[in-house]
């Protein structure tokens, strides 16, 4: 009995969509996406089909962007930060069924710190997402957003 895993490969698919200048550190693994103009993305970083990225973004390394994700112009993604579209809404993982799979929508000028967890919500423009915290709500306020659920914090001052 010959029990070898199969295997995939990893890389950029041809059915990514590049604007210009563009910045990528291998390896990576991107595909059925589109990336703005003036993007870097880091090193280990997954970003996949239907996700889309405005220009002047960084995403650091080790990020996962999964499917139905959109992020707007000149954001920031720290390093590790994991998106997530599949809410367990069954009591369990979708396993494949897309039709129950929710999408985010990221607005300008957004940056998320480090390992910092984005359920399937929308953020408006001008918001600061801590390191570590998990956005479970919308935010509908520019501001500062941190903790487990992510809170405004007051007494910072915003953009």
């Amino acid at each position: 009995m010959d029990n070898r895993p199969s295997f995939v490969m990893v890389g950029i698919r041809e059915d990514v969509v590049f604007g210009a200048d563009v910045r990528l550190v291998q390896p990576v693994n991107l595909y059925g996406c589109m990336i703005g103009d003036g993007c870097f993305i880091g090193p280990f970083v997954e970003v996949q089909a239907q996700v889309v990225i405005g220009n002047r973004c960084k995403v650091q390394s080790h990020s996962f962007i999964c499917e139905l994700v959109r992020i707007g112009d000149d954001c920031f993604i720290g390093h590790g930060v994991m998106f997530v579209n599949d809410l367990f809404a069954n009591g369990g993982p979708a396993n494949g069924n897309r039709a129950l799979w929710k999408g985010a929508v990221i607005g300008n000028h957004v940056s998320i710190g480090s390992n910092a967890t984005i359920l399937p919500v929308h953020i408006c423009d001008h918001v600061v997402v801590g390191a570590g915290a998990v956005v479970t709500k919308d935010i509908v306020e520019a501001g500062v957003y941190v903790g487990n659920p992510a809170r405004r914090k007051e007494g910072i001052s915003d953009f």
